[in-house]
């Protein structure tokens, strides 16, 4: 099977499950350039790469400028040691933002069933009065 060499953005928009207009904006956020032929755009695999980045990135919660950061450190000839350190604290940094989040949310679980237990605690009060 050969490797396509050119995309369009509708066939990039039903692979990735993504309308036009979202990797219109990421286009005009200078993260894909696709090139024009007529009024057409024409992605190659290194935007069809670029936008498979984005979106995983955008899946772990990285905001647009840590995926843009993340893919302008690639360097195809490289070991791209650099990118992946920075990846993996990106990931650390996510990862404890999470875990803080879930402490958070146990907390006010916490609090909500002790204000439930205090309203059927007064709603048993006035029945039995």
């Amino acid at each position: 099977m050969s490797k396509k060499l050119t995309y369009s953005i509708g066939e990039l928009a039903r692979e990735f499950d993504v309308t036009t207009r979202t990797i219109r904006f990421y286009e005009d956020q200078g993260l894909v350039t696709p090139q024009r032929r007529g009024q057409t755009r024409v992605y190659t695999p290194a935007d069809r790469v670029t936008l498979k980045l984005i979106l995983r990135g955008k899946r772990l919660g990285f905001s647009l400028a840590e995926s843009k950061e993340l893919i302008r450190m690639y360097q195809p000839q490289g070991d791209n040691r650099s990118q992946l350190l920075a990846l993996q604290g990106k990931i650390h940094q996510r990862r404890a933002q999470l875990e803080q989040q879930l402490r958070d949310i146990q907390v006010m679980q916490r609090e909500l069933d002790d204000a439930e237990q205090r309203c059927l605690d007064a709603l048993h009060d006035l029945e039995t009065q």
